[in-house]
Formats: structure tokens, sequence, C-alpha cells
């Protein structure tokens, strides 16, 4: 094994590190909003600072091994599609602190009924389920799992496009509740953002492995 190749197994090895803190942050800031558990929330953003520094981590040793090694071909990519998902994981672990500082700043839990109504927990699992499948995609090298995170989006997209509606229709059976339907929209809308990070990090991925570039395209 060269020394390149050696560097790049070890890349690997932080970048799984790195998806792996992340979709902790993901978990745990769902269920700090579902159950309005306030310590958890504060455990999420605490831990935000170990995402920012991994990110930095991953970026300086991804610029280190284009200075030494000037890569080529699979390896040229590989460094390329680590310093975007990296960039895209660190956008997930911010929306995942968004969530956990919404549970810190309110002073009662999202009801039973307005996450019902917006089919919140739902598109919470599935965007959940999108950043596994990456991280399934990458570690494994299948860029069908890969593809099959475009499928799952539109779910993410068909609840976001409905929510206007639902928060209405929500707010005529519980019109105190303005405050709290914001926040749901809110969550919605950076669940969305979530599925869109999780599509960016799959282009990425097949751009690695098959040399296609997808972004713009129909994702075929």
């Amino acid at each position: 094994m060269t020394q390149l190749e050696t560097e790049i197994q070890l890349l690997k090895e932080e970048v799984k590190n790195m998806w792996s803190l992340v979709n902790s942050q993901l978990v745990k800031a769902r269920t700090s909003l579902l159950s309005f558990d306030k310590d958890l929330a504060r455990e999420v953003i605490l831990k935000e600072k170990r995402v920012n520094g991994s990110e930095l981590k991953i970026d300086r040793d991804c610029e280190n091994m284009f200075a030494l090694y000037t890569p080529v071909a699979i390896d040229l990519r590989f460094l390329l599609a680590v310093l975007k998902i990296n960039s895209n994981l660190e956008r997930i672990g911010d929306i995942a602190e968004g969530i956990a500082k919404y549970v810190l700043s309110t002073q009662e839990p999202i009801s039973a009924e307005l996450v019902a109504a917006t089919n919140l927990a739902d598109m919470y699992n599935e965007a959940m389920i999108m950043l596994e499948d990456t991280e399934n995609a990458f570690e494994r090298e299948d860029t069908s799992l890969a593809r099959g995170v475009f499928k799952k989006d539109e779910v993410l997209d068909d609840i976001n496009r409905k929510a206007n509606q639902s928060i209405i229709a929500y707010l005529e059976n519980y019109p105190k509740d303005i405050d709290a339907s914001l926040y749901a929209l809110s969550i919605i809308r950076k669940l969305e953002r979530v599925g869109d990070q999780a599509k960016n990090i799959a282009e990425e991925i097949i751009f690695y492995l098959e040399a296609k570039v997808l972004k713009h395209s129909n994702k075929n």
C-alpha cells in the first residue's frame, strides 16, 4: 500500500466518524424535540463544537494530501468529494443545533396534535434514514444505495409543500398555538434542507465512484 493509499484510508475513517457524530446530533435533537428534553438539547449544542472541529481537520487533511501527493483519477475524485461531503455534514450538524436551540427557547413542548397534523415526526424519521443511507453508501461504495436517496427526498418535499396548509388547518382548531405552529414550520423547513444536504452527499458519492457529475441532471 502506498503512502497516499494509507492516508486515504485514514481520511475515510475520519469522515465516517464525522458522519456518526452528525447522525448522533440529529437523533438527539429529534429526541429532545419530541420529549422536550432540555438537557439533551444542551448536549447537542455543546457537541456542535466537535462537529466544527472535525470539519476543519478533514478540510486540512484534504488540503495537505493535495499538496503532498498530487492525486489523480479516483483518488482525486475521492478528495474532491470528501471536501463537499464534509461541508454538507457540517451543515446538517448546524440544523441539529438549530432544532436544539428551539427546544431551549420555548416554555412548552410541541403538542402531539401539532406533530401529527404536520407529519413532523415522519419527516424527521425520513431525513434520518436518508442520512444513514448516504453513510452506508459511502462505507460500502454502493451507488445504488446513494441513488435511492433521491427518491426518499420526495417524501420530505411533499410534506414541505403541504406544510403551510397543514398549519392553517391546525390553527383553525387550535388558534392559540401560533408560536408553536411557526416553530413547527421552521423545523419542517430545516428538515427539508437536511434532505437537500443528503442529496448533495449522494451526488458526491456517485461522482467519486462513477466519475459522473449529477448536479443539474435528472439523477439517472
